[in-house]
């Protein structure tokens, strides 16, 4: 298959077809020294780009919005959302603008977007940059949560410059390249439907629907179902790999179910279920345990700003709102429970299986336990023998409740004739050994601020790859250090 130099590169902005209530042009604004901090080979392969483009100079200025790309038609688009369960009338792209649509050989679209390439129509007051800290971050996690198997946006690049930035303290901008094949969020249809604009919704979804989901042409109803499925089972893949968002508003939630908007995310180092991960969220909103109740109110505000798309009528079309949402608790419970029974390596399906799972959940919790390095220590357990369970057991506080629970789970495997070799690969390839944990990504912040990208580098060979034992990396699979047990991000970016 070919690959595209960067001027080779077909862009097509289909957003930007639509009428101008949906968006505003406008132009990045320049940034000053751009300097490319780091490229992802990986994705610039979903747009067939020849990696070698990225040492060309105009790169960097390209991605930090100094100059377009040829064919590129930038905008910022319009939307609304509920921000900790309060409506905010109007939000829209303040800081992001896309600069359109590339279609690779195999058919597929991917949105490019700059992220910090200063104010747009809809900063409210703000700046419209990124800061190197929180661009590093979100380009991790893109890539780990794309290694784990769940739906996400990707990044092409990240482009520093010494330009200063103003947030709790003085930083440094960084403009982020965002992909994914498509950047519409819940937030979209929520603006025209509180504005009473009903008109406004039909095109936008049939832009949606015909781009993303094509099998569902001029059938409202069951594209809305599978948006509120693939949400449900994006709650479930966040719960059983113990990722937590931090800030999971409508205009954050994306109607394609990827995992959108990475700001003050976290993974869960020692199990808490009720554990907090944005210090900005002092009622406890978005906690982790949280995630899956607010996943759903998040669907019944998209349920409600698409009413008038399900019936003439507004009693119908409630029914009809109430019936789609109903399907999000089934999507839901059938994902997490298939995905917690896969951790625990059960191939058969019993009844008392969420007992069992919880059971170890609770006891995790009490203790504190290192979530993802408890799991990926239960392959360890064997059922040709009853002596303690190495690796696992040194992660418990409550030993005799673990002892007992050990006993119980030994039992439920030899009851269906577990092969413990074949049973710890399985368990292996679903329980990741690494995970962006908040220590790992603030010390690649603090060496890209020299200049440096080889944390990056380091992070993404176990990120793309997390299931994988890497031996010679064994001290990132470790708990965070004292020091770093307590570290705090927030909506600050």
């Amino acid at each position: 298959m070919p690959l595209h130099r960067l001027d080779d590169l077909a862009f097509d902005n289909r957003f930007a077809q639509l009428p101008p209530d949906y968006y505003s042009r406008v132009q990045p604004t320049p940034l000053p020294q751009p300097h490319l901090l780091h490229f992802n080979t990986d994705a610039a392969a979903l747009i067939d780009l020849d990696p070698a483009e990225a040492t060309q100079p105009a790169f960097a200025e390209i991605f930090a919005g100094n100059r377009l790309p040829t064919g590129a038609d930038p905008i910022a688009t319009l939307y609304a959302g509920h921000q900790f369960g309060s409506w905010v009338p109007q939000l829209g792209d303040g800081r992001a603008i896309l600069l359109g649509q590339v279609r690779n050989a195999r058919g597929e679209r991917w949105e490019l977007q700059l992220k910090g390439a200063g104010p747009t129509p809809y900063s409210r007051f703000a700046d419209g940059r990124a800061v190197l800290r929180s661009t590093v971050r979100e380009y991790l996690c893109g890539e780990a949560m794309h290694g784990l198997g769940i739906p996400t946006t990707r990044a092409l690049c990240i482009v520093t410059s010494p330009e200063p930035v103003r947030r709790e303290t003085l930083e440094t901008a960084a403009v982020l390249t965002r992909m994914a094949p498509s950047h519409v969020r819940f937030g979209h249809f929520e603006v025209f439907y509180y504005r009473e604009q009903y008109d406004k919704l039909g095109p936008l979804a049939d832009h949606v629907i015909a781009g993303h989901f094509p099998q569902h042409a001029g059938n409202y109803a069951a594209w809305l179902t599978e948006v509120t499925e693939r949400t449900a089972r994006l709650m479930a893949q966040w719960q059983t790999v113990g990722f937590c968002h931090g800030v999971m508003n409508t205009d954050n939630m994306s109607i394609l179910g990827l995992t959108l908007d990475y700001g003050p995310f976290g993974f869960l180092d020692a199990f808490d279920a009720h554990h907090i991960c944005n210090h900005s969220d002092e009622g406890g909103r978005y906690a982790y345990d949280r995630q899956p109740e607010i996943g759903y109110w998040n669907v019944s505000r998209l349920l409600q700003a698409t009413l008038p798309l399900l019936h003439e009528t507004s009693e119908r079309a409630v029914e009809i709102a109430q019936g789609i949402l109903e399907r999000f608790g089934p999507a839901f419970a059938s994902e997490v429970t298939a995905r917690w029974r896969a951790k625990l390596g059960l191939r058969e399906a019993r009844d008392d299986d969420a007992t069992l799972i919880n059971r170890f959940l609770s006891i995790l919790h009490r203790g504190k336990s290192d979530f993802t390095r408890s799991f990926r220590h239960l392959s360890r357990v064997r059922t040709d023998t009853d002596a303690p369970a190495d690796g696992v057991r040194e992660e418990i506080a409550d030993i005799a409740a673990f002892d007992a629970w050990i006993a119980d789970y030994r039992t439920r495997l030899r009851g269906e004739h577990s092969d413990d070799e074949v049973r710890a690969a399985r368990m292996n390839a679903v329980n990741p050994k690494y995970v962006l944990r908040n220590h790992l990504a603030q010390r690649a912040i603090e060496v890209a601020q020299r200049g440096n990208a080889s944390e990056i580098d380091t992070l993404l060979t176990l990120l793309r790859r997390p299931f994988d034992e890497h031996p010679e990396f064994e001290r990132y699979a470790a708990e965070p250090p004292p020091e770093a047990r307590h570290l705090e991000v927030s909506c600050s970016s």
